[in-house]
């Protein structure tokens, strides 16, 4: 699928009826990147998850941490509330980050869990670190594919409707990779 521009770089990935999916590659400048994921990594508790799989617990091939909007979070994860609620324009209220340490961290095709998420409000992911592929696929037919190489500081958002209609995830691949850290941000219904 080609990709094309619109205004102030942003580009339109999907945007019909299964829903919109939008990619602005220099949300944040190289500075901002670098200083956000250096931060991240050396504040940010990760923690390791195991999961069933296959009929047996393997680990999660990446690592994992979660924020509440207004408990305490490392720097500079308000500030990237704040810039990710205003050009998205939604009030997102969790924020979970994924750091994929090589090139053998990875995760499946999936969808957000519709129950976990508001009605009608996106997800925006703010990418960090490495370049990253994140492959894209429509459920139903005529299937659609779009495949986006992930880049520093860049932002991607879908909408609400596209976690019906595609799942997404991030590949292993077999060339090296450095460390990748994707920053997601939701609107979770309240505890």
């Amino acid at each position: 699928m080609q990709l094309g521009f619109f205004g102030g770089g942003v580009r339109r990935l999907v945007d019909d009826e299964s829903g919109c999916i939008t990619y602005q590659p220099h949300f944040l400048t190289e500075r901002e990147e670098r200083r956000a994921f250096e931060a991240l990594r050396a504040s940010v508790v990760w923690h390791r998850e195991r999961r069933w799989m296959y009929d047996r617990e393997v680990d999660v091939p990446r690592l994992t941490a979660h924020y509440r909007f207004g408990s305490a979070m490392p720097d500079p994860l308000p500030e990237l509330f704040t810039r990710v609620r205003e050009t998205a324009g939604a009030p997102f209220n969790s924020v979970g980050l994924n750091l994929y340490r090589d090139e053998r961290d990875s995760v499946a095709p999936h969808n957000d869990h519709l129950n976990e998420i508001e009605q009608r409000q996106p997800i925006a992911l703010v990418s960090l670190g490495e370049t990253r592929l994140m492959t894209i696929r429509s459920k139903a037919r005529p299937r659609r594919s779009v495949d986006v190489d992930l880049e520093p500081g860049s932002l991607l958002i879908m909408s609400y409707e596209t976690q019906r209609t595609y799942d997404h995830g991030i590949p292993k691949q077999r060339k090296r990779a450095g460390p990748r850290m994707s920053v997601v941000f939701r609107v979770r219904p309240e505890p």
